[in-house]
């Protein structure tokens, strides 16, 4: 009975996360499309003349953990060697959904464009005081300077 339950618990699990991801990857996706008119480039020089240039910098932070069966999964994964796809996925959205946040604070101040993106990254999480594994989370930090004209 125990084993029936933890599988039922198991499932559940693996059809909530994937149902979260897909719904976060969704509203990435609207948000990317209603921000596409702020480029955003890594390149710290801007095209603008010096003559009333304004410049702010934008920072967004985000947060994302993984699921307890992505974890199991990626273990197992990891035992016989290859691509955990897992990982991937958790830093692509965390990635995606940090330049969504600066964007987002630049656009509300008016900003035309966003140089000097540079990324921070951190897991959080790993092994337990005893040895067991935790969820994984990741963290990102982006930041960039918002340009614009007067």
């Amino acid at each position: 009975m125990e084993i029936i339950v933890f599988l039922i618990l198991l499932s559940l699990g693996y059809f909530v996360g994937q149902s979260i991801e897909k719904s976060h990857y969704k509203n990435i996706i609207v948000r990317e499309a209603e921000l596409l008119h702020i480029p955003v480039t890594t390149d710290k020089k801007t095209q603008f003349d010096g003559a009333g240039t304004q410049g702010r910098l934008f920072v967004g932070n985000v947060v994302i953990s993984g699921d307890y069966f992505k974890l199991v999964g990626s273990s197992l994964r990891s035992l016989v060697g290859g691509q955990i796809t897992f990982y991937e996925t958790l830093a692509d959205r965390a990635r995606r959904e940090a330049i969504l946040r600066m964007k987002a604070q630049a656009n509300n101040w008016g900003a035309e464009k966003v140089v000097g993106l540079r990324l921070e990254t951190s897991s959080v999480g790993g092994k337990g005081p005893s040895g067991e594994s935790k969820l994984v989370s990741v963290e990102v930090v982006a930041y960039g300077t918002g340009i614009k004209q007067p």
